[in-house]
């Protein structure tokens, strides 16, 4: 395992002020961070960005395609140390808490499940780095749409109001014109869901795994003639919420699949290889407190981008048996393993499938992210939950606990500053650990343990 580092970010963000944040993280590294500090909030989350997707050239150049409460922002990631806002799409109207996005050969496709006025927006990519090109912007098909996805030259949207389709739990269009989609079938043609409602779907070789909210999991097929074809639901499973959204891992054998509600849900690890006997064969999770929001598959690496907790990466070689493999909290506002106010807070969406292997994530309160994964290996594991402390904030001049997950033999405890200045060191044995505040000032420090081979930090919070 590697061992884990916090340090301190001097970050020239995009308002060109200078503010310092302090991270937990775990093989995986900052590059930068780029937000727009102008960027309005959407008022019943309190947040200002959501959906996130990449998109290259192919001749080196890299984008983040960001969603927002206002509209898209197109960011080059071609260097990942310095972003750059290459253009900018304002959406219909602005607080919006949903935006999503995808894209297909050159071109980004942008919903929302926001309120009318609202629009299916289409845009041409192949003039950056310059700009973008509306081609599309029309509530003619459709006004809303809660969630896309694209698999060849098909688009599927699911929870879709307005337009021509009308009201449907999940559309399918032909995009033989990219810039003109034409509507193929809608689900409530061929099948009704109780809810009338797809939440998130994925889709491989024309079979969707449909995400439907607290009506469960549903799975069809698209057939040659594009009717849906009903292959199997699991509509109750332990630590059962609010389905939200799954991925796919590259043998087809495993779902894994994500519940929103209530906070603090388990990701479910289900055997697909046997339609007809669908198996959750692992519930498993960061913390118990985080809620995993939008799952990605990329070889045998899970990304899931949580909220409060930020990017979380599970190593999945043995797909019934994932193994955290690395992690970096975007949501540096709270430390780890707590749960924030507002709840909405932390990662909304990831993408590891830029050709530079950078992985961008995008966090509702922070904006945009480019990290470096390589420091995860196919064997490296992170013991995150190899000690608490409590309680924590603790007020200056009290006593406070350290309490390890393993008996501790002549460990090392160091505490530094923000500035990594080390305030103190000790070692120490057993499993509960008791440290005096009396000598710290208020403010933040991180609290490092090392011990048996590996290397853990949490974030303290002293006050007055």
């Amino acid at each position: 395992m590697k061992n884990k580092y916090s340090f301190l970010l001097i970050l020239l963000l995009f308002s060109g002020v200078i503010n310092a944040q302090v991270y937990d993280f775990s093989n995986i590294t900052f590059q930068s961070n780029w937000f727009n500090p102008n960027e309005p909030i959407a008022t019943a989350y309190n947040i200002k960005y959501n959906g996130l997707w990449g998109w290259h050239d192919g001749a080196g150049n890299e984008y983040a395609l960001v969603g927002a409460a206002s509209g898209t922002y197109f960011i080059d990631v071609t260097n990942p140390a310095l972003p750059v806002q290459r253009d900018y799409v304002q959406g219909r109207r602005n607080n919006c808490i949903w935006r999503e996005i995808k894209t297909y050969q050159n071109y980004c496709y942008m919903v929302s499940d926001d309120g009318a006025p609202n629009s299916l927006q289409i845009v041409d990519l192949s003039y950056l780095p310059d700009s973008v090109h509306v081609v599309y912007d029309s509530n003619t098909l459709f006004e809303r749409s809660h969630t896309i996805y694209i698999e060849n030259d098909k688009l599927y949207c699911g929870t879709v109001h307005g337009g021509s389709v009308g009201t449907s739990s999940m559309a399918v269009f032909s995009l033989a014109n990219p810039e003109l989609p034409v509507l193929l079938r809608s689900l409530n043609a061929d099948f009704s869901i109780p809810g009338n409602s797809v939440h998130d779907m994925l889709v491989k070789n024309d079979t969707i795994y449909a995400s439907c909210g607290y009506d469960g999991l549903y799975i069809f097929r698209l057939d040659a003639i594009n009717h849906f074809q009903f292959l199997n639901s699991l509509t109750t499973y332990i630590d059962q919420g609010y389905n939200h959204s799954g991925a796919l891992n590259d043998a087809g054998t495993h779902l894994y699949f994500t519940d929103e509600v209530p906070a603090g849900m388990d990701i479910k690890a289900l055997d697909v290889s046997n339609v007809n006997n669908l198996t959750v064969v692992n519930n498993f999770h960061s913390n118990d407190l985080a809620t995993p929001h939008n799952p990605f598959i990329k070889g045998n690496l899970l990304y899931v981008a949580y909220y409060q907790d930020g990017l979380q990466v599970f190593d999945i070689s043995n797909p019934s048996t994932p193994v955290l493999a690395g992690y970096f909290d975007t949501y540096y506002q709270n430390p780890t393993g707590t749960y924030p106010s507002p709840p909405y807070a932390g990662a909304w969406g990831a993408y590891p499938w830029l050709p530079s292997g950078n992985i961008l994530v995008s966090d509702m309160q922070n904006g945009l992210f480019v990290l470096d994964p390589s420091g995860i290996t196919s064997v490296s594991t992170v013991e995150k939950n190899s000690f608490s402390m409590r309680p924590n904030p603790v007020a200056a001049g009290n006593k406070f606990i350290l309490e390890s997950v393993k008996e501790l033999n002549n460990a090392l405890i160091r505490i530094t500053d923000v500035t990594g200045k080390e305030v103190y060191s000790n070692n120490v044995n057993g499993k509960v650990i008791t440290l005096d505040s009396e000598s710290f000032s208020p403010g933040l420090y991180m609290v490092h343990l090392e011990s048996q081979g590996y290397s853990t930090t949490r974030k303290l919070t002293i006050t007055q």
